[in-house]
């Protein structure tokens, strides 16, 4: 039965001669959960599971290549480029289809933004290096290019053979489809490229011998950048023709993207994107084809996807990051749960760029059971064996999570904290320019805490004396940390303030020159945030380059445009040697001395753990833990999947 409250987004729909149960589609995102030869894996099988389970209509398998190892893209990538692989994509089918769930495949060859391995060399239709990676490349051969043409169709004959209900094929994001449809990179002046009917050359063939082997029954699915956002690149009035010939090529349905690599933000959304923020693209593609639309790209509501297909913006709404963070987003949707959501928050951290990137599994900031699916008590709890009184010290997202989970599970939990309100430094970080996402993290403890039945004690921290009075059986010490304060003569005068206490309010910044010492994640974020005021802002860093300790993605977003728009001047290869009413005093590399003038110095130099009760407590405390930043100042995601942990072994 449709949901009375989201019609739209429960009502079924049709691909080609398939029909869809609902409207809500779960993209194609890499992983690394592919065997280290490409083989589907135990783990892949299980996180897709866990999506079928919760109403999800149709899940497009994540990116598998063409072509090995050329056409990679990630470390641990899918391959279907021979057919020993066909057992797997079988099993992966055979255990979503219970579900009413659809499966599509993508299927892909990275071209120019191929993921680089020792004695392979990366191609692509023209030799032009791409500007994110800058790794290079070589031009394909008219040869090589009819071999891959055969390739993609021999793939989705496969992918069809496995049990797999249809194929996308790639063409958004900058890959090599996209490569040779995008005069930005494709500069050829043969029978592939130079007019636009011959950069169209490569896509409409591969659409039409894959229609040719697979018949006209089996979906096809054409994934494409509406908008590149690269000077030169491929824009809205060339899509509208794209999807045009791509129909009459064959096409069942259009799934709408933006961006290439060169234009990363915009791919993969840092947190300041407001929420469905390119689904005009869709909306103008759909007025062009009179075939299916799927939009994507931060939708992280069900009202906003009921919305964008009532007004008829497009067919099919996909939930990308948002089905990472809430695999049951789509049940807890029908039945009218929106307070249960996990929410996304686009810190892209525990996915594509801290993680996946980084030849690493993919992870969650915000749900800690991603990966850990096929794990005994990780997607569905196991109860506790014997019920214990559990004290957790300190409600940030360590904390807040570990108290969730173990209450969950059966435990008697109360959590203390210190201040008047939960979340720790969240409320702090989330004051920062385009981090009000923050707070879904908020909200969701809010609303979870009191129905898994934690009891919360605020205003109150947790010592010697109170943890003798509890006596619990369980201490987890989340009480997380507090800013460093290097030995720097200067650096308690009163012209310096802690960047958390800038943030948060706590702390008035005089004057309009402003230096903040460090040039990390929070001292530029405090840059920004001073940087509003009209105030002249320069950032002393240490290290060669601003802001290292940050997600690629949204590095690259704050590198090339947040800063610069703002003004923001940053010193760098510099070691701050004193800091006094006139300003700070700086070294370079040659240990020569400049004096930076400033009314005010922000210190932005790093976080320490806050001093814990472990070593007090553990003498008459059974068991005693220590998470996140109270064991090490380190990110959201370390500390939410310790606390995790924690409270799965308890």
């Amino acid at each position: 039965m449709k949901s009375l409250k989201y019609p739209s987004l429960f009502q079924p729909g049709r691909i080609g001669k398939i029909r869809i149960k609902n409207r809500i589609v779960m993209p194609p995102m890499a992983t690394n959960y592919a065997g280290p030869s490409g083989e589907v894996t135990e783990r892949l099988i299980k996180y897709h599971v866990e999506r079928a389970k919760s109403e999800v209509g149709l899940i497009i398998i994540e990116n598998v290549q063409v072509k090995y190892p050329e056409g990679k893209n990630v470390s641990c990538q899918l391959r279907l480029d021979d057919s020993k692989y066909i057992p797997g994509f079988q099993e992966l089918a055979e255990a979503v289809h219970p579900y009413g769930t659809k499966i599509f495949m993508q299927i892909h060859h990275a071209g120019r933004q191929y993921h680089g391995i020792e004695g392979v060399e990366g191609v692509a239709p023209s030799a032009i290096p791409d500007g994110f990676l800058n790794v290079p490349v070589r031009e394909l051969t008219a040869g090589e290019i009819l071999d891959l043409i055969e390739r993609f169709s021999e793939t989705a004959l496969r992918a069809m053979s496995a049990g797999i209900d249809g194929v996308e094929f790639h063409g958004a994001h900058g890959y090599l489809i996209g490569q040779f449809m995008s005069p930005h990179t494709n500069q050829r002046v043969d029978e592939w490229g130079g007019t636009f009917e011959r950069r169209m050359k490569f896509p409409l063939e591969i659409i039409r011998r894959t229609r040719a082997k697979t018949g006209p029954d089996f979906p096809l699915s054409f994934r494409f950048s509406a908008d590149e956002f690269v000077p030169g690149g491929l824009k809205l009035e060339d899509s509208r023709k794209i999807a045009r010939m791509v129909e009459a090529a064959g096409i069942d349905v259009m799934h709408v993207s933006a961006g290439i690599y060169e234009s990363m933000p915009i791919i993969l959304e840092p947190m300041r994107f407001a929420e469905g923020w390119r689904v005009y693209l869709a909306e103008e593609i759909r007025k062009t084809v009179n075939i299916p639309v799927i939009t994507v790209g931060v939708i992280r509501t069900p009202e906003v996807a009921e919305k964008i297909l009532r007004e008829g913006k497009a067919d099919f709404v996909a939930v990308g990051r948002t089905l990472i963070a809430d695999p049951h987003w789509a049940k807890k949707a029908k039945e009218g749960r929106e307070e249960d959501i996990r929410k996304c928050i686009s810190c892209n951290i525990g996915c594509i760029g801290g993680y996946v990137f980084n030849d690493r599994y993919m992870r969650c900031t915000v749900n800690p059971v991603v990966g850990h699916e096929r794990f005994e008590g990780w997607a569905e709890l196991k109860p506790a064996e014997r019920k214990k009184n559990v004290m957790v010290a300190g409600g940030g997202p360590g904390g807040m999570e570990a108290a969730r989970v173990a209450s969950l599970r059966g435990h008697n939990v109360t959590l203390y904290e210190k201040e008047k309100e939960l979340c720790g430094q969240l409320k702090i970080a989330a004051l920062g320019p385009g981090k009000d996402k923050l707070n879904f993290i908020r909200e969701y403890y809010a609303s979870q805490l009191p129905k898994a039945g934690v009891r919360i004690e605020l205003g109150k921290k947790v010592d010697e004396s109170l943890v003798r009075d509890f006596k619990p059986d369980v201490l987890i010490i989340a009480t997380g940390a507090e800013p460093l304060i290097p030995d720097i003569p200067g650096i308690d005068g009163g012209n310096v303030s802690p960047a958390w206490d800038v943030l948060s309010g706590k702390s008035k910044v005089p004057g309009d020159n402003v230096v903040i010492a460090g040039g990390g994640l929070v001292g530029c974020e405090t840059a920004l945030f001073l940087s509003r005021e009209g105030r002249k802002i320069t950032i002393i860093e240490m290290l060669e380059e601003l802001a290292v300790d940050m997600e690629p993605i949204t590095r690259f977003d704050l590198l090339t445009e947040l800063l610069p728009k703002a003004g923001v001047r940053a010193l760098t290869r510099r070691v701050i040697a004193q800091i006094s009413e006139k300003g700070v005093t700086v070294l370079d590399p040659f240990q020569r001395k400049t004096l930076i003038e400033a009314d005010s110095v922000i210190n932005a130099m790093g976080a320490k753990s806050v001093e814990n009760l472990e070593e007090k407590v553990k003498e008459f405390v059974p068991e005693v833990f220590v998470i996140g930043d109270g064991s090490k100042p380190r990110r959201i995601i370390n500390a939410t999947f310790e606390g995790a942990s924690v409270a799965r072994i308890i």
